[in-house]
């Protein structure tokens, strides 16, 4: 018998501390195959995936079917009442268990997942609890190998010296419905809080997508009929350009004593335009414009080595950016202050960062640099946008972020296996709804109104949704430490249930090599008994 682990609490009246290994009958390893990437069809077999099982839900339609004609074992069949557990799996979901309730026959284990075999004597809804608890969370963590940022893998030796608290099988009862109890409605609290996130996501969208069609500012336009049209802003912005880029060659050419050849104004290569053709169209004195027609530096970020010292300059990554497109102002790298593409390559405010290379559904994320941390760099996975003066930021940040920008995102990333990018030449095509100069700063302004209440909002239910959490884990410390329901005296204590699964795992071991070896079996069985 193992002693009791650190995380494992003093053991109440009639409980023992016993490890999984002393419990169990056994576990079963899945195996792997080469399946098809569609789940598998009625009665058709079909594999699990580690997406499969999260914590206490087992989702059968997360399979991959098994070719026809592979040969496989019968006995990796997964059972209603089966616990399963996620061998290998992201940091979070490594040990995630689950108690199979009903479940579509032909479904295999995979290599990535293990089948406990508990014997009747345990309560299975009590040990699959028991599994889920902070203190065997806390084992678990310590065992898997592997790193936080990809998937952790825990062995087979390693579960059975997991560590447990056993109480008296009348008493695993008692917690199991409490727990039921409990864990339902906070569950179900948790997932309206997740509904309720959900639904302001769609409701960002819906802003987002307003603003690039005009329709929060549509009253402002009735009342401002007589502005300036974005078309004649476009021309300056390109004369202003193209004269930005003119200085520039001019300076060069002084830089190194050079006099301008007749031809050299030629040189100039005018921006993408917009191809309007397949575009909607636009509120009156709107227009489509491109990045590259309203931008004068497309820059991508450095690739040199960062380091932790933070007495360098912070380095932006992609992880700085979030989803809805805000800067994480941590987690930074650095590079020394005499690194030789400073300062080049160092953020000015309003400088838009878009990260070029991802996930599918997270490259092209941008967000503005508001000018914090300073001075600031930017890392290679991410394009730096400079635009126009003329032009504000957060007009093509809107664009970008929306509907708008995930759709052509979508559209023009290419893709390889697990990464997604969109290079400098695709981004600066991105045509977005250029408003009037005079309308982009209200339009920018009423974004900003809707956006903060939707910010306040999602952090109140993020603040919930982390109290519902803590509660939750809160509930499991107390129910598997004694504390969630009252010990009663006259429960039989867990020693005499340990005596129970003593002899189930005899007689399974008997059985085991009676199959192992029929004639021998029968042989024994033909004797007279004794008198």
């Amino acid at each position: 018998m193992s002693s009791a682990d650190s995380n494992v609490s003093s053991t109440p009246q009639g409980w023992l501390s016993l490890s999984l290994g002393d419990l169990l009958l056994g576990i079963e390893a899945g195996k792997s195959f080469t399946c098809q990437a569609r789940p598998a069809e009625e009665r058709e077999w079909g594999i699990i995936k580690v997406s499969a099982m999260t914590w206490g839900t087992f989702d059968e339609s997360e399979n991959k079917a098994i070719p026809t004609g592979k040969q496989f074992d019968l006995t990796k069949e997964i059972r209603s009442g089966d616990i399963l557990l996620s061998r290998s799996n992201t940091a979070e979901l490594v040990g995630a268990t689950v108690l199979v309730g009903h479940c579509r026959s032909h479904l295999l284990l995979s290599d990535k997942s293990m089948r406990l075999l508990y014997p009747t004597a345990l309560s299975a809804r009590w040990l699959q609890r028991a599994l889920a608890s902070p203190q065997v969370r806390s084992q678990i963590s310590k065992m898997a190998n592997g790193t936080s940022d990809s998937m952790r893998n825990v062995s087979q030796q390693n579960v059975l010296a997991i560590e447990l608290s056993i109480p008296p099988r009348s008493e695993q009862e008692r917690i199991a419905d409490a727990l039921d109890e409990l864990l339902s409605d906070l569950h179900a609290g948790i997932e309206a809080l997740k509904s309720a996130q959900t639904k302001l996501q769609l409701y960002r969208a819906s802003v987002l997508k307003a603003a690039v069609q005009g329709d929060l500012t549509a009253e402002w336009r009735e009342e401002h009929s007589d502005v300036e049209p974005a078309s004649v802003l476009l021309q300056r912005i390109l004369k202003e350009r193209r004269k930005r880029w003119e200085e520039e060659q001019l300076r060069k050419f002084n830089v190194n004593g050079k006099t301008p050849p007749a031809n050299w104004r030629a040189k100039y290569t005018e921006p993408v335009a917009p191809d309007t053709s397949n575009l909607p169209s636009l509120p009156d004195a709107w227009c489509w414009a491109t990045i590259d027609q309203c931008s004068h530096i497309l820059q991508y970020g450095t690739s040199s080595k960062t380091t932790d010292e933070a007495s360098g300059i912070p380095v932006l990554r992609m992880g700085n950016i979030t989803s809805t497109g805000e800067l994480k102002l941590d987690d930074f790298k650095f590079l020394p202050r005499t690194h030789d593409e400073f300062p080049s390559l160092l953020l000015e405010p309003g400088d838009l960062v878009f990260n070029r290379t991802n996930s599918a559904e997270l490259v092209g994320k941008t967000a503005l640099y508001a000018g914090s941390p300073s001075p600031c760099s930017f890392a290679s996975y991410l394009i730096r946008i400079r635009l126009s003066p003329d032009v504000a930021p957060s007009i093509v940040l809107i664009a970008l972020n929306g509907t708008m920008g995930r759709i052509w995102v979508k559209r023009v990333m290419n893709q390889t296996v697990g990464q997604a990018n969109v290079n400098g030449t695709k981004l600066a095509s991105f045509a977005f709804p250029l408003p009037p100069k005079a309308e982009q700063e209200v339009l920018v302004e009423a974004v900003d109104d809707q956006v903060s209440i939707i910010d306040y909002l999602d952090r109140g239910l993020a603040t919930r949704k982390e109290e519902a959490l803590i509660l939750r884990q809160s509930t499991l410390r107390h129910a598997f430490t004694g504390q969630l329901v009252p010990q009663d005296q006259n429960d039989e204590p867990a020693s005499e249930l340990l005596m129970r699964i003593a002899v189930e795992r005899e007689a399974r071991a008997k059985a085991a090599s009676a199959k192992s070896n029929p004639r021998k079996f029968a042989g024994r069985r033909s004797q007279k008994p004794p008198e």
